[in-house]
């Protein structure tokens, strides 16, 4: 069933002694924005714990694939959508022995099949114009970065190793400290993110890929443990429907809304040193709002 509404949805998620996105640009530190020392966690990150969690649950079988995956050769599945809509004729294998399209236009029944093959692609989008020409897909669910309420404190803790790894070096040039690793000992992040219905009509993304979409937000940190993501929680997840596929009424002023503060002195360290009010009355017109979580 094709998407008629549009959604504007706030996500509220949570991280303790953890670090929830680091940044391979500064040491794999938790990444902050400079000015407030807030925490930040890209975009990026997100939609990858989307994509893994709708991994797991639909065990990558299409229609549910995931195009963007760790070690996956994103050409060789345009190449699958070729050979899939029997464009086969408009491939070549160039002097390397590497599969590419013969003509500069992509191949537009390629393109409608990797949206309906692969989730990540009817729902974010991706640029598939590289070797085999598949064109570029807008996506209809885009999020924003999440910052953290506060400003959050980066710790460094160092790693010893107690075990020797190699016969033919010396025990103890290969035991003791052996690395650092960082976290924050707590923080609590927002996300702003929209749902596009004009794009999902144009991808394929239904209200069947919009649950599965809530589903992941709800769930996507309970399949993501690691020793540096022990314990990160979604916390909230409020969502505005319109009515209409264009929408009721600005988004900005629907997060408005939602107001987080504190209700506790002192350095925070749980979910309940803080405050979620969230404003449900005379919402405008032809706006509703439901709490999926929170």
């Amino acid at each position: 069933m094709s998407l008629e509404n549009r959604y504007d949805f706030v996500l509220l998620f949570d991280v303790k002694e953890g670090n929830p996105n680091g940044d391979p640009d500064a040491g794999n530190l938790p990444r902050v924005d400079a000015e407030t020392g807030q925490g930040l966690v890209t975009d990026v990150c997100l939609k990858r714990k989307v994509r893994n969690y709708v991994g797991v649950v639909k065990e990558e079988q299409p229609p549910f694939e995931i195009y963007v995956k760790e070690k996956a050769i994103l050409n060789l599945q345009h190449a699958r959508a070729y050979e899939a809509v029997g464009a086969d004729e408009e491939l070549e294998t160039n002097n390397k022995g590497h599969v590419k399209s013969k003509g500069k236009s992509p191949n537009e029944e390629a393109r409608k099949w990797m949206c309906k093959n692969f989730y990540d692609v009817r729902t974010f989008g991706a640029v598939m114009s590289t070797g085999v020409n598949c064109g570029q897909v807008r996506g209809p669910a885009q999020m924003t970065f999440a910052r953290s309420i506060d400003p959050i404190f980066s710790q460094e803790h160092s790693i010893t190793v107690c075990a020797a790894r190699k016969d033919d070096k010396p025990i103890e040039e290969q035991i003791g400290i052996q690395g650092r690793k960082h976290t924050i000992p707590y923080g609590l992040y927002r996300s702003h993110g929209f749902v596009s219905a004009h794009l999902a009509n144009q991808t394929g993304f239904s209200e069947d890929d919009l649950e599965l979409l809530w589903e992941a937000l709800c769930n996507m940190f309970e399949h993501d443990r690691s020793a540096a993501r022990g314990e990160m929680t979604t916390r909230s997840l409020y969502v505005f429907k319109h009515d209409s596929k264009l929408g009721n009424a600005p988004a900005h002023s629907l997060f408005d809304r939602i107001k987080v503060s504190r209700q506790s002195e002192g350095v925070a360290r749980s979910f309940g040193d803080y405050l979620v009010r969230v404003d449900e009355q005379n919402l405008p017109s032809g706006v509703t709002f439901d709490r999926r979580v929170g």
